[in-house]
């Protein structure tokens, strides 16, 4: 019991720094303050490579609210690796993790980044293979090779950034030159692979793999929201340039998740999708050029999705570890307060009226209106917000409503830490959206809209509740077996529109024959033959001469030496 209070320890303190770097946050709010912390670590040629720290509101409250859902998730690992003998490494391996997201939150320059980027990498591989399974080796293998795609595109930009003559990034992004588009486009693709944008979506669902407090860190404040961080830090640099492109994929991004995850059963990867949902919301109003708003909607979705995650582990962890919502039903009877806690976060997801998703949601919706985009666009935006309704009444009424399907022996237990930080984090789901909003902008905002625009939001919100009611009793009825009769639509839907079997099929049959051909031909054949047995064959060939030089003559042996050192210190 001795390794668990380390637990409460860390949990502790991270809750400590989370209340102070918030009350920190706001002081640079209101006196409209930047510190700067800089350390040089070398110079080559007029170049300076040095670790910078960042201190402003933005930075700060940022760092604030991920060591506040940090700390309340570590609690939580309290109980739900209780019985994991490795667990005392689980804890470290989850404290780098945070400690690699501060890096990145803190870091005005490229070449800290990159310390914080390669951090979370490589802890996030080390989580999702923590169970050690030929399932969680695959997830993992899958969410390294992609997020080195993003890694190889920060490492790019840092060569690139090379033409300003520092890596400080904040100083340089109100100037245009002709060759930063080729830093955007870097950027971009830095991005959309930490935050798993189109087209590379598949590895968040594989992501799941990892224990469920890694979940809930992973896909509400540290590794996911990386990508869009470091975008809304070079939003000057992205209002310079086109991103009607990038607003589209977003866009998509958000409609596929929300599509398939209307038609998913397991409860993880149900949440995995809706945070990729989210992800492409805060991009989508990101290129639409309004990084406030995102940020806003960054860290009250940060909120209630971490609590979507911590209920939904309780709820895997008293159903033995069944995460199919099938098994599920009547749990409202066991687990009074986890489901009152799953229910405010779903409907804080939706945008339920005055709880915290309502109030960046509908900003941002209403804020979109505005924009003069075409129908399509409007309208896939509206329909994707129906969709998150969808999915999330289909969860609630699996969970809820539906008949009992529990093993009648399984002991249904709440943990005393468990649901202290799902209480902590239900009262910042309701709070912090009105609260973050007050205080990040100025001046309140004003959107004056005709009353059907007004209300097309909630419109959207109905036709989505309606939708996922018919959804769910789709699948009870016997006349109506939906998913059978249309097996082929909805496994398109369910596996994300096929991406994961691009991302892993596709490429790895193709790559895989090419690097099979070219190991037969260059490393066993024409490199073998070149640089093995031809350089053996020519040592040979110049040592019987040499031989025959020094039985035959001395001097000609002699003057073949001296050649051959001439010729050698000459070439």
């Amino acid at each position: 019991m001795k390794m668990f209070s380390k637990y409460i320890f860390w949990s502790l303190i991270l809750f400590v720094l989370g209340f102070f770097m918030i009350f920190l946050g706001l002081y640079f709010l209101f006196y409209n303050l930047i510190y700067f912390f800089d350390w040089e670590i070398m110079s080559v040629n007029s170049m300076l490579m040095t670790f910078t720290m960042i201190f402003d509101w933005m930075s700060m409250m940022f760092c604030g609210c991920v060591f506040f859902i940090s700390s309340m998730v570590v609690l939580y690992s309290h109980s739900y690796m209780i019985e994991d003998i490795y667990s005392i490494r689980f804890l470290y391996l989850v404290l780098m993790f945070i400690f690699s997201m501060f890096m990145l939150i803190i870091s005005p320059n490229l070449i800290s980044i990159l310390i914080g980027w390669d951090g979370l990498g490589l802890v996030s591989y080390c989580l999702v293979i923590y169970f050690q399974n030929y399932k969680s080796y695959n997830a993992g293998m899958l969410t390294i090779l992609i997020n080195r795609i993003g890694d190889v595109a920060i490492l790019l930009s840092i060569a690139w950034m090379m033409n300003f003559g520092s890596w400080h990034y904040l100083y340089y992004m109100i100037y245009y030159f002709f060759w930063m588009k080729y830093l955007f486009f870097l950027l971009i693709l830095a991005g959309f692979t930490k935050s798993a944008q189109i087209p590379f979506s598949s590895w968040l669902p594989a992501a799941m793999a990892a224990p469920t407090p890694v979940s809930a860190l992973v896909h509400s404040s540290t590794l996911v929201t990386a990508g869009v961080y470091l975008l809304i830090r070079f939003s000057d640099l992205l209002c310079m340039f086109n991103c009607s492109f990038f607003l589209i994929l977003s866009m998509m991004t958000m409609f596929m998740s929300g599509l398939g995850a209307n038609f998913e059963f397991d409860l993880k990867k149900i949440i995995a999708l809706s945070t990729l949902s989210q992800l492409g919301l805060m991009m989508t109003i990101l290129f639409l050029g309004y990084p406030l708003f995102s940020f806003l909607h960054l860290l009250t979705h940060a909120f209630f999705k971490a609590l979507l995650f911590l209920c939904a582990g309780l709820m895997i962890h008293v159903m033995n570890n069944t995460q199919d919502i099938r098994f599920m039903g009547g749990l409202i009877n066991q687990l009074p307060v986890t489901i009152t806690c799953f229910l405010i976060s779903n409907l804080s997801l939706c945008g339920f009226p005055y709880l915290s998703g309502f109030y960046s949601k509908d900003l941002i919706m209403e804020m979109f209106s505005f924009d003069s985009f075409n129908f399509f666009i409007y309208f896939i935006m509206y329909f994707s917000v129906g969709l998150t309704v969808s999915y999330s009444v289909r969860l609630g009424y699996y969970v809820l409503i539906m008949n009992v399907n529990s093993y009648s022996c399984q002991s249904y237990l709440e943990d005393f830490f468990m649901n202290f930080s799902m209480i902590f984090m239900v009262l910042m789901s309701i709070i912090s959206g009105s609260m973050l909003s007050w205080l990040i902008f100025v001046s309140p905002i004003f959107l004056m809209l005709s009353f059907l625009m007004k209300m097309m939001t909630l419109i959207f919100i109905i036709l989505g509740f309606i939708v996922g009611l018919k959804f769910s009793e789709f699948y009870n009825s016997l006349n109506n077996y939906y998913f059978i009769k249309n097996y082929l639509m909805t496994s398109f839907f369910s596996l994300m529109w096929f991406m994961p079997n691009y991302s892993t099929y596709l490429i790895s049959n193709f790559s895989s024959k090419i690097f099979l051909n070219s190991f037969k031909n260059l490393e066993v054949g024409w490199g073998e033959f070149v640089f093995s047995k031809l350089s053996f064959f020519y040592l040979v060939i110049l040592s019987k001469l040499s031989q025959f030089f020094y039985f035959n003559n001395l001097k000609i042996y002699l003057f073949t030496f001296f050649l051959f050192t001439f010729m050698f210190f000459v070439f």
